[in-house]
């Protein structure tokens, strides 16, 4: 598929899609089997369905390559995302969460520095047992 395509299709799509090919091509190359296989069939017909057979077995080989590198693609695609998932994941839980709820302020030596250094939480933090 041209690159001007693929920018237009998501990945997903376009797997879908050139899935959807090959199964066609693949239904056709069997009819053309089942045909080639006939006894009656004279020598003109017989080379003319070979060639077809060529035609559709190189055609769906390339759609076979052409998915393979879109499931890679793909698949460093999930990658990111579950990446980028986790590592904002990782910032909300370091900076979106308060240091210290109001009644804790007295008690926690963190509030008292006014910075994020060794956390002993004297009520199990806010996290409870997890901390």
């Amino acid at each position: 598929m041209t690159k001007k395509k693929r920018e237009n299709l998501g990945v997903a799509l376009e797997i879908d899609g050139l899935e959807e090919k090959l199964s066609q091509c693949r239904r056709d190359l069997e009819a053309v089997n089942t045909r080639l296989h006939r006894a009656e069939l004279s020598p003109e017909a017989r080379r003319s369905l070979e060639k077809e057979k060529n035609s559709l077995m190189s055609k769906a080989s390339s759609y076979e390559k052409e998915l393979k590198l879109l499931r890679q693609e793909n698949r460093k695609n999930t990658l990111l995302s579950v990446a980028i998932f986790v590592l904002l994941a990782l910032i909300y839980t370091c900076w979106a969460i308060p240091s210290c709820p109001q009644s804790w302020q007295k008690k926690c030596s963190l509030c008292s520095r006014g910075r994020r250094g060794d956390l002993k939480w004297p009520c199990g933090g806010p996290w409870g047992a997890w901390s």
